[in-house]
């Protein structure tokens, strides 16, 4: 029996079971088309309900295929179907390539309308003045830390948090040739440029300068234009700006990773495994932040986050923003909200999303 011969049953068999997938694939879009119609103009995205079809589908899932690639094609297969109903239209940190819009499309799948903007504040403007649907913002790298940008227009923006995305983070050394002789400058994000310090002290000539842009992204977009110069970017930027890669993942720390939260108008209800973002102020006196974390102990709710930065409302005031486990709904989450409101000098809610499924 010929090799031929030997793969044709395998042939036949994927063949049929395609035809199904495609017929219960439309099956399932004309479901979500009905849903659509029965909403009407109400809300059509429910993140709560995303993240229990995501989590169910793993949990059932038999392999070989990995927890994460299943969840990943319910992902798009949901955005497609999502799309149907009404495509979303989700704001960006452009331009186009950035890992914000990386995150954006892992989040809400290829059928999203991705619309770059010029700064996070512009992405935030875009929500609140109902221009797009959602935001998704950095707020934390796993290396650099925070993103302060983003924390300050939380304390203000009357939007909710109703998802996180967290981001393996790789970079590419990209230029217009393919040589890594006689580069001059190397354009980046300040952060990604902090991130492969080691690489670039080890690889390039130390004169090589180090200017900082708006974004990798835009970094990509100089150096297309420009054949002394190189960036470190997304493999997407590569690709948009059509650049050669020079050397992959130079980051140096492996596990490199952004976190970004998804913002939009509407309040999320719980998916059982959810988080709590909140900003809280303390009042000026002794004991006081001791004071603020003591209602997440007496209630046993886990705090995965706590970090201070400066207010702008005075000299040497400080506000910290939390992240705990559990939804703003739950029982002991809501007894210990109530107890922190009463001990602290401003508390405000960001919002109660699913952890991030994928």
């Amino acid at each position: 029996m010929s090799d031929n011969d030997k793969l044709k049953p395998h042939r036949d068999a994927i063949d049929q079971i395609d035809s199904e997938i495609l017929r219960l694939l439309n099956q399932r879009a004309s479901h979500a088309q009905a849903i659509g119609t029965l909403k009407g103009e109400g809300i059509v995205y429910r993140p709560e309900r995303e993240a229990i079809v995501l989590r169910r589908i793993q949990e059932q899932n038999p392999g070989p295929l990995s927890s994460q690639a299943v969840a990943r094609l319910q992902r798009a297969i949901m955005s497609e179907c999502l799309a149907l109903e009404r495509p979303l239209t989700i704001a960006y940190l452009g331009p186009q390539g950035t890992f914000t819009q990386q995150a954006a499309i892992k989040h809400f799948g290829q059928a999203a309308q991705t619309q770059p903007c010029t700064s996070i504040d512009e992405g935030f403007r875009l929500v609140e003045a109902q221009q797009a649907d959602y935001v998704v913002t950095p707020i934390e790298n796993s290396t650099e830390g925070s993103v302060g940008r983003s924390l300050d227009l939380l304390v203000t923006t009357p939007l909710k948090a109703c998802g996180e995305v967290n981001l393996r983070i790789h970079h590419q050394l990209l230029r217009i040739i393919d040589s890594t002789e006689n580069i001059t400058k190397v354009y980046a994000h300040a952060q990604a440029l902090a991130q492969c310090r080691s690489w670039l002290d080890k690889n390039l000539p130390e004169q090589t300068a180090r200017i900082a842009v708006a974004s990798n992204a835009e970094a990509a977009r100089l150096a297309a234009a420009d054949s002394s110069a190189a960036a470190i970017a997304s493999l997407m930027a590569a690709d948009h700006y059509q650049l050669r890669i020079l050397a992959q993942n130079i980051e140096d720390e492996p596990n490199n990773t952004t976190r970004f939260l998804v913002l939009g108008r509407n309040v999320t209800t719980s998916s059982g495994r959810d988080k709590t973002s909140l900003i809280v102020a303390a009042p000026n006196k002794a004991g006081a932040v001791h004071d603020l974390l003591q209602p997440f102990a007496d209630h046993h709710v886990s705090m995965t986050k706590l970090e201070s930065r400066p207010s702008r409302g005075g000299l040497w005031e400080y506000v910290f923003f939390i992240d705990i486990e559990g939804h703003q709904q739950d029982a002991d989450v809501a007894a210990a909200l109530t107890a922190l409101q009463q001990r602290s000098a401003f508390l405000k809610i960001i919002g109660s999303y699913p952890q991030a499924v994928i």
